[in-house]
């Protein structure tokens, strides 16, 4: 596994490096958010562990430009800014996770492992599916329904995922912001509700009584494709 740390303390980036790489990681490193956001457009990387307060291009602006460009790896963001609207602004621009500063490492390396489980899994889905009158295109990031093309989220993305990989099985509540949203504390499960009838109005031909996106009362959501 490749990752790319982003991190302009010295002593910070170098306690990571030693261990991810005792763990077996093939570890690449850069000291500004401008020399990490080049690395992670010109090289392949498993996941990115990036800073939030750095140098020229800051972790939230380095986050949202990669996913500008789609690139999909996950984001495991790290900084010393804990407050809640700290998260959600970073979860917001894609990251897939948030660990605030100071961390253990065995908490570190526990949610690399994580991240990198959840989209060894989700990672396999066709650039393109078809649910009902409506195809999206993962790769453009792009739901067209009758000739007319709508961009879908990052998080309106990544639970259309998770639905696909889970091959029709029900998706609780909480696994979609545990894998989605990636921080066990977001404010509440009504979230994923908003985000599913979001879809619902874009997919389905009566969201009222959808066809594809079902709810699995007291559980959470399950994928009817065809």
């Amino acid at each position: 596994m490749r990752l790319l740390i982003i991190e302009d303390e010295l002593a910070m980036r170098s306690a990571l490096i030693e261990a991810l790489s005792s763990e077996g990681y093939h570890v690449r490193a850069a000291d500004n958010g401008e020399k990490g956001l080049e690395l992670a457009c010109t090289e392949s990387f498993d996941l990115v562990l990036l800073d939030v307060m750095m140098p020229k291009l800051d972790g939230y602006e380095v986050c949202r430009t990669l996913r500008q460009r789609e690139k999909r790896m996950p984001v495991l963001m790290l900084t010393a800014k804990g407050l809640v609207d700290d998260r959600v602004e970073g979860l917001d621009c894609g990251a897939d996770d948030y660990l605030v500063k100071p961390f253990s490492l065995r908490e570190l390396l526990a949610r690399v492992r994580a991240l990198l489980r959840r989209f060894e899994r989700t990672d396999a889905i066709p650039d393109e599916i078809t649910i009902g009158p409506a195809t999206i295109n993962f790769n453009e990031r792009t739901l067209t329904r009758d000739g007319s093309s709508t961009e879908l989220s990052t998080k309106e993305l990544g639970i259309l995922r998770l639905l696909i990989s889970r091959k029709g099985e029900t998706v609780t509540r909480e696994t979609f912001l545990d894998v989605v949203w990636g921080y066990h504390a977001y404010p509440s499960t009504r979230t994923v509700d908003n985000f599913v009838a979001a879809l619902r109005s874009k997919i389905e031909i009566d969201p009222a009584n959808p066809a594809h996106l079902l709810t699995v009362r007291g559980e959470g959501y399950r994928l009817v494709p065809d």
